[in-house]
């Protein structure tokens, strides 16, 4: 049996997210200065609130080196602040500094931007449906995974 590779929905979710991800990245990488993994950590603290580094790897879904590397990155730039965990005297909680929430604040809206104009070939039934639909597929696979 041959799958047409653009019929393969798993090949379709990626490039169109992987399209998305760097169309909105192109404002935050030549504005701000910051790469995908960084912006995805203080998209992450933005919008959660402080977290560890390990809350961090399972928001984002990337590996613990590209999570550190960005972290400490963000941190240089004193973007991010640290304090420490009192549960667990090996990690640090981790939030956005003041600068770091400002640079947030100027990007947030730029990306909804790009989120809308992307977005007006669906209606708003269709947006929520897919939503839906996507956060159906992530369990699945969280549940998968997880057996």
């Amino acid at each position: 049996m041959s799958t047409n590779l653009d019929d393969f929905i798993p090949y379709q979710l990626s490039t169109a997210s992987n399209a998305v991800s760097d169309l909105i990245s192109s404002e935050y990488k030549s504005r701000f200065g910051l790469k995908i993994p960084e912006w995805r950590v203080m998209a992450v603290l933005g919008n959660r609130g402080a977290s560890t580094q390990r809350q961090l790897v399972e928001a984002t879904l990337m590996d613990k080196v590209t999570v550190n590397r960005a972290v400490k990155t963000l941190v240089d730039r004193e973007l991010l602040g640290r304090s420490p965990n009192s549960a667990d005297g090996r990690s640090h909680h981790l939030m956005l500094s003041q600068t770091g929430r400002g640079l947030y604040d100027q990007i947030m809206p730029a990306a909804e931007v790009m989120e809308k104009k992307i977005m007006t070939v669906l209606t708003a039934d269709d947006q929520r449906q897919l939503s839906e639909m996507l956060a159906k597929i992530k369990q699945s696979a969280d549940d998968i995974a997880a057996s």
